[in-house]
C-alpha cells in the first residue's frame, strides 16, 4: 500500500497552510511521546527516533487534509483543535503501512529502509543475541501498534469538546477496523490466488478507498456535526474518489517510477497483488498470457525482464486502459456527489482540487 507521493502537490494540500498545522501538531505530540518513552529506559530512544522519522519524514497529508476540508465544507468554522484531530489520521496510516511493508516483505518504503529492515540492522549493529530478521519484524509490529494508540490518543488529546469527540468516535473506529480487515482480505486473496475483479474491488475498498477519503470525511462531517445528507453526499463522493486513488496507485506499483513511489519498479508483481489492474488483465488474457501472468504474478525474483514482460501483457490485455478508463468513471462519479448538497464554496473547491490532484495521471 503505497501513498503515492508523486500525485497530490505540495500547494493543494497545504491551502490555508494545513499541511504546515498538521505537521505542527503531530510535532508538538511526537514531542510528548518522546519525553515520555526516555522516562522508561533509553532502549526506546530508538523507537522514539523511528516513529518520528517515518511520520514527520513522508508523507503528503493526504487523510487529514479530506477530513478538515470536509468539516470546512458541512460549514465548520476553523480551529486548531480540529487540526490536531485530524492529525491523528497519519498516525492510523503510519500503522497500517509500517504493517504492510512486513506482511509484503518489503525492504524500503518512501525511499528509505522499511521500519523492520531498519531494526534489523541496528540488530546486527549491535551484535544482539538472536536473529536480526526476528528482531526487526517484531519491533515493526509493535510500531505500528504503538502508532495505532497514538492515533486514538492524539485525537483524545486535540482540545475537542467531548461532544465533538463522542460524534467522532464511531467513525473513527469504523475506519481502523475497516483498514486492518482489509488489509486481511488482501493477504487472503493473494494466498486463495482470487483473480476476479469483484474480490479485487472489495480489497481496494477496504484496504485503502475507505480509510483515505471516505472515513476522513465522515470524521470532518462529525467534528462540524453535519446534517444526515451531507454525510450521506459525502460517502457518494468519498468512496469512489477513494477506490480511483486506490487504482491509480495500483497502476503506479506496475508502471510507477520508483523516484515517485518509494519502491522498486513492480514490487507489485513480485508480491502478487490481485489488484483491479491484474484482475482485469487476468479476464482478458488468452491461454498462454494467463498463464504468464499466473507464474510470474507473486514470484519474489521475478527480475527486470520479467516485470517487463507481465506490464506488456497487463497491456496488450488492455487491462491498462481499462484500469484508466475506471479511474476516470468513478472521478466523474465522485465529483457528481459534492453537486447534490448546499456546502461551504471554499471547502468544495478544496475537496474538489484533492480529487483532481489525487487520481490525476503522471504522464
Amino acid at each position: 500500500m503505497r501513498l503515492s507521493s508523486g500525485l497530490v502537490t505540495a500547494s493543494v494540500l497545504d491551502r490555508a497552510g494545513l499541511r504546515t498545522r498538521v505537521d505542527a501538531a503531530l510535532c508538538a505530540f511526537l514531542a510528548r511521546r518522546r519525553d515520555h518513552l526516555t522516562t522508561i529506559d533509553e532502549a526506546l530512544v530508538p523507537v522514539a527516533d523511528a516513529i518520528e522519522k517515518f511520520v514527520l519524514g513522508g508523507g503528503k497529508r493526504l487523510r487529514p487534509a479530506f477530513a478538515y476540508w470536509g468539516y470546512r465544507a458541512a460549514g465548520g468554522i476553523d480551529r486548531d483543535e480540529v487540526v490536531a484531530g485530524a492529525a491523528a489520521l497519519e498516525f492510523v496510516q503510519a500503522s497500517a503501512l509500517i504493517h504492510d511493508d512486513v506482511m509484503d516483505g518489503s525492504d524500503t518504503r518512501r525511499g528509505e529502509p522499511a521500519v523492520h529492515r531498519h531494526f534489523a540492522s541496528l540488530h546486527g549493529e549491535s551484535k544482539w543475541l538472536g536473529e536480526p530478521e526476528d528482531f526487526g519484524m517484531a519491533s515493526a509490529i509493535l510500531l505500528g501498534d504503538l502508532c495505532l494508540v497514538w492515533s486514538d490518543e492524539l485525537l483524545h488529546s486535540s482540545g475537542l469538546d467531548p461532544a465533538t469527540l463522542a460524534r467522532a468516535r464511531s467513525v473513527f473506529d469504523d475506519m481502523r477496523t475497516e483498514v486492518t480487515v482489509g488489509q486481511y482480505l488482501d493477504i487472503h486473496t493473494q494466498v486463495t490466488g482470487d483473480t476476479s475483479l469483484q474480490r479485487a474491488g472489495l480489497v481496494a475498498r477496504f484496504k485503502s478507498a475507505k480509510y483515505t477519503v471516505e472515513r476522513p470525511l465522515l470524521l470532518g462531517a462529525a467534528l462540524a456535526d453535519a446534517p444526515a445528507d451531507v454525510v450521506r453526499a459525502y460517502s457518494a463522493f468519498g468512496l469512489p474518489l477513494g477506490e480511483a486513488f486506490q487504482l491509480r496507485d495500483d497502476v503506479l506499483g506496475v508502471f510507477g517510477d520508483p523516484a515517485v513511489t518509494g519502491k522498486p519498479a513492480g514490487d507489485d508483481l513480485r508480491e502478487g497483488k490481485r489488484t483491479y489492474l491484474v484482475a482485469a488483465a487476468f479476464e482478458a488474457a488468452d491461454e498462454a498470457s494467463g498463464r504468464q501472468l499466473r507464474e510470474g504474478l507473486g514470484n519474489p525474483n521475478l527480475d527486470e525482464a520479467g516485470v517487463r514482460r507481465l506490464r506488456e501483457i497487463i497491456t496488450a490485455t488492455g487491462a491498462l486502459d481499462r484500469t484508466e478508463e475506471r479511474i476516470a468513471e468513478l472521478t466523474r462519479s465522485a465529483l457528481a456527489a459534492l453537486g447534490t448538497v448546499p456546502l461551504d464554496a471554499e471547502g468544495v473547491e478544496a475537496l474538489t482540487d484533492l480529487a483532481a490532484a489525487a487520481t490525476r495521471r503522471l504522464t
